[in-house]
């Protein structure tokens, strides 16, 4: 397994998934949560591959940061856009290692944004702003955004303003990228699996999962 995520990454990969699962972990006699951290990227032929894994104290800017290195040292090169939720210290970490835009799933976004709406209306108000990625491209999708953000905001403000700040982190896949790639392009899908599996292996063998070289 070290040998598989400490390998040479050859090639170009435009196309970056990064997320984090929580982990509970046996420290030093105590029981700890860490974050696991998986990374998936894709090359130009459509070859998806996990190309880090490593197990750390949180998501903070720091420990994000080194996992990036980690991965640009070994290799990985061609990064076009990188896909992930909107933790802070991730999104400061891509901006100083990564040179790549940058997409909010869409998945974490409407999450955070049907939470400043009534449970009884979130149906409702997630089919609006679904309408918005129907669109064939960014131009109207961004006027198709904003039409929405401005009839929801007059019932609900901090939905509207939720929709202003995201904007361009939401639309981003629109912005250059093919659009047979997009349905593929705007969440963390890709990981969801390997999270549960992540999970589901770490109950297996119960808490004995060490802390790696990087999270010391």
């Amino acid at each position: 397994m070290h040998g598989f995520l400490t390998r040479p990454i050859a090639g170009e990969w435009p196309y970056l998934w990064l997320d984090a699962t929580y982990l509970k972990v046996r420290e030093g006699g105590r029981i700890v949560s860490v974050a696991a951290i998986i990374a998936v990227a894709v090359t130009t032929d459509g070859k998806r591959e996990i190309v880090g894994l490593h197990i750390g104290p949180s998501e903070a800017e720091p420990f994000w940061t080194t996992f990036l290195r980690d991965l640009a040292k070994r290799g990985l090169r061609g990064v076009k856009l990188v896909i992930s939720d909107a933790h802070e210290g991730l999104k400061a970490a891509i901006t100083r290692v990564m040179s790549a835009t940058w997409q909010r799933c869409r998945v974490h976004f409407m999450r955070n944004a049907l939470a400043h709406v009534p449970k009884a209306q979130t149906t409702v108000v997630a089919a609006a702003i679904r309408q918005v990625f129907l669109q064939p491209d960014h131009a109207q999708a961004v006027q198709s955004w904003r039409h929405v953000a401005d009839q929801l905001r007059a019932r609900w403000p901090k939905l509207g303003a939720c929709m202003d700040g995201a904007e361009a982190d939401v639309l981003a896949y629109y912005m250059a990228f093919p659009s047979q790639h997009r349905t593929k392009l705007h969440g963390t899908n890709p990981l969801e699996r390997l999270n549960k599996e992540v999970k589901r292996r770490a109950d297996v063998v119960g808490a004995r999962v060490a802390l790696g070289p990087m999270a010391r």
